[in-house]
């Protein structure tokens, strides 16, 4: 199927009724503290990639960061490239772009058919503030839907109603409009963002992403407390005992498709909510072995292998995980599954649960911080996560040979790619040896 061909219409003439039918006071505008805009000026000034503000005489870790992300639609290839030769059944999706760094009046334009799956990971420092600006670009080969979209902070638990995403309570960005969303982040740990208006449709349509808030106590040097010499600078958490400390971290976020809900999205059909099952199950947007492919994977095709959003790649988050003989690695486990709950496992190497929900497994400090609180890790070679949850995990290669492991989902169902076998919720880890 050629997708741009499903309206049987031009596409300038569907952008025509796109934009016809958008508001005459929608805006396009990033909003962020006017010192930290290279022109200080208004619609359509520069702005510079991740934009940061430095307080008086101080020259790094900024303490404000600005981000600018585009709503709208676009595809993503599937891993059963068996079925699907020509790279895999297409899906049609709604999500997200990072469109930091674009002139306000290019926003639109940038931000069409450039859906990311999963959408562009947001990473910040505790303390930083967060300014986040939505713009609504409309959905290129859904002209007839005007769906407003939103940001919601999974987990966090400080945000003024205003900027928690929920329709009921927050404001949302209509096509053609913007709206900026502002967060202090003071704990650290690991987030979810996606958009909460029809929430059911618009996330198993792909709005959903990976978030985490890297601690203060990244860049303090202490040596690890299980007395094997080594010393970390990166941490999960302010544990000031360096019991957290990790080498190498990787998010993995655990979603799916159904894709009939895709399919009958973009055919202009009833959605079969009641129906729904996920048959492309995924970790950060990919299927195995797609999983184990390093940075962007090519730009989306159709069906029929023709490329259908202009050459730009639209999966970017690899789920491939790497690191030395004595490393310890921290996986940002997440799960923004709209259908089950998923058994997580990873054989052959020691797995400590140390973090769930954005929380550090830890008892109360007896003196108010200085001295750590009993800890509450767990050892384990599994972990169970439904939608909404997520947990920090170490796993700690000292004593593990190089080679590849596998991290998967216990359920068998999990480990196809539709109706292809031996694929779906999975990736490697591979563990190379030190050099000599």
């Amino acid at each position: 199927m050629k997708h741009r061909r499903i309206w049987q219409i031009p596409l300038g003439a569907a952008l025509i009724l796109l934009f016809g039918a958008m508001p005459a006071f929608a805006v396009v505008r990033m909003q962020c503290p006017a010192t930290l805009l290279t022109d200080g000026a208004g619609p359509g000034g520069v702005r510079l990639d991740n934009v940061t503000g430095f307080p008086t005489g101080e020259t790094d870790n900024a303490s404000v960061v600005c981000i600018h992300i585009a709503a709208g639609d676009g595809f993503v290839n599937m891993a059963d490239k068996l079925t699907f030769p020509n790279g895999g059944r297409s899906q049609y999706i709604f999500s997200f772009s990072n469109v930091t760094g674009v002139p306000d009046n290019e926003v639109m334009m940038t931000g069409m058919l450039a859906a990311n799956f999963s959408a562009p990971t947001i990473t910040v420092k505790q303390g930083q503030d967060l300014y986040l600006t939505l713009t609504n670009v409309g959905m290129a080969m859904r002209p007839d839907i005007f769906d407003p979209h939103s940001v919601h902070y999974h987990g966090f638990s400080q945000a003024a109603p205003i900027f928690d995403g929920v329709p009921e309570t927050s404001v949302a960005a209509f096509p053609g409009a913007s709206f900026t969303y502002y967060y202090k982040n003071v704990d650290p740990g690991t987030y979810l963002w996606h958009c909460h208006v029809e929430a059911t449709e618009h996330m198993q349509m792909g709005m959903l992403g990976n978030l985490y808030v890297t601690p203060v106590q990244d860049g303090t040097t202490i040596a690890d407390p299980d007395g094997s010499g080594r010393s970390h600078s990166l941490f999960a958490y302010n544990d000031v005992d360096g019991s957290t400390g990790y080498d190498v971290a990787y998010p993995l976020q655990i979603v799916g498709f159904d894709s009939d809900f895709h399919e009958k999205h973009i055919a202009v059909q009833p959605l079969p909510f009641a129906a729904m099952k996920d048959d492309y199950p995924m970790f950060n947007g990919r299927g195995y072995p797609d999983t184990t492919i390093t940075g962007p994977m090519p730009p989306p095709v159709d069906n029929d292998g023709v490329e259908v959003n202009g050459g730009v790649p639209s999966q970017n988050v690899s789920a491939l995980i790497q690191a030395v003989q004595g490393q310890k690695i921290l996986l940002r486990i997440s799960s923004l599954s709209t259908t089950s709950f998923h058994n997580i496992e990873v054989l052959g190497i020691p797995m400590t649960v140390v973090g769930k929900d954005a929380r550090l497994l830890r008892g109360p400090s007896p003196d108010g911080g200085v001295t750590p609180g009993i800890n509450l890790f767990y050892g384990a070679n599994s972990i169970n996560l439904g939608g909404g949850q997520s947990a920090e995990v170490i796993l700690d290669t000292q004593n593990v040979a190089p080679g590849t492991y596998f991290v998967y989902a216990r359920e068998l169902n999990d480990l196809n790619n539709k109706d292809e076998r031996f694929g779906g919720m999975m990736t490697e880890i591979r563990i190379a040896a030190p050099a000599p």
